[in-house]
C-alpha cells in the first residue's frame, strides 16, 4: 500500500474528504518526525511505538574492492510492533 492508497482508505474508513484524510496523514507524520528528532518516544496503544536509537561508528568493508571503510555514527527510527498488530496480521 502507498501513500495515496492509504488516503483513500482513511478517507472511505472514516468517512472524510480525500483532502482532509491526506492533511490528517501528514500532521501524523509531521508530529511523529518531531517528537523523534526530540528523542522522545512515540507509543500508539495497540499499534506500536517508534523511537530512536543510536548505532556507534563501526569498521566496514567495501564489498567490490574489499578495502575497510569506516561507517560513522547515526540515528535510526526504530519501530516495535504493538500486540493487536501483531495479532491482527497473524
Amino acid at each position: 500500500m502507498n501513500k495515496a492508497e492509504l488516503i483513500d482508505a482513511m478517507a472511505t474508513s472514516a468517512g472524510l474528504s480525500k483532502a482532509d484524510a491526506k492533511k490528517a496523514l501528514d500532521a501524523f507524520v509531521g508530529a511523529t518526525t518531531d517528537a523523534l528528532k526530540k528523542g522522545d518516544r512515540v507509543a500508539l496503544v495497540g499499534f506500536g511505538s517508534f523511537s530512536v536509537s543510536t548505532r556507534s561508528a563501526r569498521k566496514g568493508r567495501n564489498p567490490q574492492t574489499g578495502k575497510e571503510i569506516s561507517i560513522p555514527a547515526k540515528k535510526v527510527v526504530k519501530f516495535k510492533a504493538g500486540a493487536d498488530l501483531s495479532k491482527g496480521v497473524k
